[in-house]
């Protein structure tokens, strides 16, 4: 693995390598809203070992990347924008490559696919929850986020702000684990709570019948999670329904969710990647 720089129109883009050092890159990693690079295939090396060129990288305001001005520098669009500078850099000659995106990954990616389908060569969405006109509902979730990381003590303040007294008692230990360790890998918390306070009003598209425009290889891999009912699997049915030809993937009712299982999320990709060979 290598660390690398990407420099846009934005902030300053940070983000690993991992594969063959020199050649196009193939895949393009986008995580979620507070994670970073480290939380798209979940520490899965399989990518690597198939000798895949991949890169992860932390969304602007997130990790070790570059922060916005203000809440007004958190949308969809320029998340697509900083995208596209990832790609032009990483793969000049202009080979499409494939998006594996998380949460508002995927959102991003599929904002990027409709503006640039000539770049794109395939797409994994997990876990996606967006449906247009939802965004415009109640804010107090993510204004109460965006101020505990603005005050003293801000990870203890976000693990409160998460509210973990509302999940079954076995998970709550485990889970404000995995908040703090979360929120412990960013470099700049003002900047986070700046994306909390724009991400979640921003919209990827306008309507589902934009999604009928995406003709490239699709795989879409929903969740029945009970802990994180922010990503219902309704959601991730509407988009299969809505992408031509997409492939919808869940885990079987009961079981570890499909959208934390890193391998099976990497071989998704290398399918896509390998179909595009």
């Amino acid at each position: 693995m290598s660390e690398l720089t990407i420099h846009g129109p934005g902030p300053t883009i940070s983000g690993t390598r991992g594969g063959p050092d020199d050649g196009p890159v193939r895949l393009m990693m986008l995580h979620g809203l507070t994670a970073t690079r480290h939380y798209t295939v979940m520490g899965s090396r399989h990518l690597d070992r198939r000798g895949i060129a991949n890169v992860a990288y932390d969304a602007r305001g997130h990790g070790a990347s570059g922060a916005g001005d203000g809440p007004s520098d958190y949308t969809y669009a320029a998340l697509r924008d900083d995208l596209h500078a990832a790609v032009e850099e990483l793969n000049p000659a202009g080979e499409p490559v494939v998006l594996l995106g998380i949460s508002m990954g995927s959102h991003t990616a599929v904002r990027y696919a409709l503006d640039h389908p000539e770049r794109v060569a395939g797409l994994v969405l997990i876990t996606p929850a967006h449906l247009p006109g939802a965004n415009a509902g109640d804010r107090s979730a993510w204004d109460e986020l965006a101020a505990a990381l603005r005050g003293p003590d801000p990870i203890d303040a976000f693990v409160r702000a998460s509210h973990l007294e509302t999940l079954p008692p076995d998970y709550r230990d485990q889970v404000g684990l995995a908040i703090r360790q979360r929120i412990g890998r960013h470099t700049n918390l003002p900047a986070l709570a700046d994306a909390l306070d724009g991400i979640p009003g921003s919209s990827p598209f306008d309507s589902m019948d934009e999604l009928a425009s995406i003709s490239t290889p699709t795989v879409i891999v929903g969740s029945r999670d009970e802990i994180d009912p922010s990503h219902p699997f309704a959601v991730a049915e509407r988009w299969a329904a809505a992408i031509p030809g997409a492939r919808l993937e869940v885990e079987e009712a009961g079981k570890s969710p499909l959208a934390w299982q890193g391998g099976r999320l990497a071989r998704f990709a290398e399918e896509l990647v390998e179909g595009a060979a």
